[in-house]
């Protein structure tokens, strides 16, 4: 274990306690603003150490001092510190985009005193399933963000939002139910509930029992990430929230559900016996998903549709269960993090710029913003996989991965990738014609947009770019992390190395006995 382990809680623990700050803070805003960007801050600067030490070998924490399974584990490997890293980023850029959209708004659209606990919490919440060495402890993860989220998505209280996020709230709860049955179940047949441990238990188990605890937990994990034919609450949902909101959900939120998938189909069940069916809800999640994209007119609405298409890249990659196959998944994850987000961000800023998100009200955007033309135009077109952006690169090693597996049904993901690709390419490029280009059906009068929305923006279009700029180490280090996940062992080696950890007993009480 590396000396350096006790920083592996901070990502979970400072946004916590900045949210408690934060809160007792409330009658003060300027200070309220501090406290969320120096947390998240400190936050990013814990991730990008961890990243660099994880690829070492993982460092694990044992929550209380007790060792697995009776203690809570907390584990960051490669997998983790890069979700970690890449959420971290994003949530400072949207944090900075939140604050400088309070300031230009009036009183009423403005981010309310309860808005910096919240999103401090959600941070957490993110952290802390990333981190989860314990599948009930990765629940816990969940519901802290669900319980933020749903405060979020209803900041302003108008009838529109209360109606999505009573939607949004239906369905986290049918996940979080589906989830809670599966750890019960999964308990009652291993005796654990430490992800290590299960590793080793599981295929002890009957297999039968294995692939119905296999099903419930993918369904779980399904709804959280938007897969079809689990995605319908998406669409309805994520475009009525303010819009920072929207693209912290849209980067985040989904991907957090497909992290738990890559957990749970390398580590617990790496039979395969279930990654035909997730190669066939892979393609219908490209498809349909891209299909409503192409046929919205509202900006928001088709920006909600290309999330959950994308999401079918990231289960194809998975479903292939091949190093390639992860490594290509993994390097598209962090990618459509970056890029989902700040095309959302510059949809706010769009709305603002235009007085609607209504393909057919906006127009002529480009003369009267060139700046905000070009922050919509580099993200889409990485977005549809133009070469040689990151997003070209992702799809490309997904292709590869899939020629490599070589059966009739990877074939088809294959084409209906490409397919689903083009078909964004023409989504996006007809919403940036009719925003940007079109001739506006009135004059409209020149408008400033905030420096402080337009600068986290473009840090975000850039921090796409530089995905794309340094894909080669970034892509090598998702290989490596790929590698981890096949083979396994590094991960329970990590938290029960020998055996000497698993019998639950505390580094303290083991010395008292000694």
């Amino acid at each position: 274990m590396s000396d350096l382990s006790w920083i592996v809680p901070l990502p979970v623990v400072i946004p916590l306690s900045a949210a408690g700050l934060a809160l007792a803070l409330y009658r003060r805003p300027n200070v309220q603003r501090l406290v969320s960007v120096t947390a998240l801050s400190l936050v990013l600067a814990v991730s990008v150490t961890l990243l660099v030490l994880a690829d070492d070998g993982p460092l694990v924490v044992d929550v209380g001092g007790w060792a697995a399974p009776v203690g809570i584990d907390l584990v960051a490997d490669r997998l983790s510190a890069l979700m970690l890293t890449i959420s971290s980023a994003v949530t400072l850029c949207v944090l900075l985009y939140s604050l400088a959209q309070g300031g230009e708004d009036d009183e009423e659209s403005a981010p309310v005193s309860i808005y910096h606990p919240t999103y401090l919490v959600l941070t957490a919440g993110v952290a802390n399933a990333f981190l989860s060495g314990d599948l009930f402890n990765l629940y816990v993860g969940f519901e802290i963000l669900l319980a933020a989220s749903y405060v979020l998505i209803t900041l302003g209280g108008t009838g529109e939002r209360i109606r999505a996020g009573t939607i949004y709230i239906v369905v986290a709860l049918l996940s979080s139910v589906l989830f809670l049955v599966a750890i019960a179940m999964i308990y009652a047949a291993t005796g654990t509930v430490n992800l290590a441990q299960l590793a080793l238990r599981l295929p002890e188990i009957d297999p039968g029992v294995r692939l119905v605890l296999q099903v419930l937990l993918l369904l779980a994990f399904a709804i959280k990430a938007a897969i079809f034919p689990l995605s319908a609450w998406l669409p309805d949902s994520y475009p009525t929230a303010p819009a920072p909101v929207t693209a912290v959900f849209a980067g985040l939120l989904t991907k957090v559900g497909v992290y738990a998938i890559i957990r749970a189909q390398t580590l617990l069940f790496p039979d395969g016996r279930l990654d035909d069916a997730l190669l066939w809800a892979a393609l219908a999640t490209m498809v349909i998903g891209i299909l409503g994209a192409v046929a919205q007119d509202d900006i928001k609405r088709l920006l909600s549709f290309t999330l959950v298409s994308h999401i079918g890249f990231m289960v194809f990659g998975i479903a292939l269960a091949t190093d390639l196959g992860y490594t290509a998944a993994i390097y598209y994850v962090a990618h459509h993090i970056t890029v989902q987000t700040a095309l959302f961000l510059v949809v706010g800023l769009v709305e603002r710029a235009g007085g609607s998100t209504s393909l057919t009200k906006l127009g002529g955007l480009a003369k009267l913003t060139p700046v905000l033309a070009i922050l919509f135009f580099v993200p889409a077109m990485n977005l549809a996989g133009i070469p040689p952006l990151s997003g070209f690169l992702g799809k490309v090693g997904l292709l590869e991965a899939g020629v490599q597996v070589g059966t009739p049904l990877a074939y088809v993901l294959v084409v209906g990738s490409v397919v689903t690709s083009l078909l964004t390419l023409y989504a996006l490029v007809k919403a940036w014609n009719k925003a940007f280009w079109q001739t506006p059906s009135e004059p409209r009068p020149p408008v400033r947009l905030p420096f402080g929305m337009v600068a986290p923006t473009a840090a975000l279009v850039a921090v796409g770019l530089l995905l794309t700029v340094a894909a080669g180490p970034l892509y090598a280090y998702t290989e490596r992390a790929a590698v981890d996940l096949a083979e396994r062992s590094p991960y329970v080696d990590a938290v029960l190395p020998d055996g000497e950890r698993g019998q639950g007993v505390s580094d303290d009480v083991a010395e008292d006995e000694g």
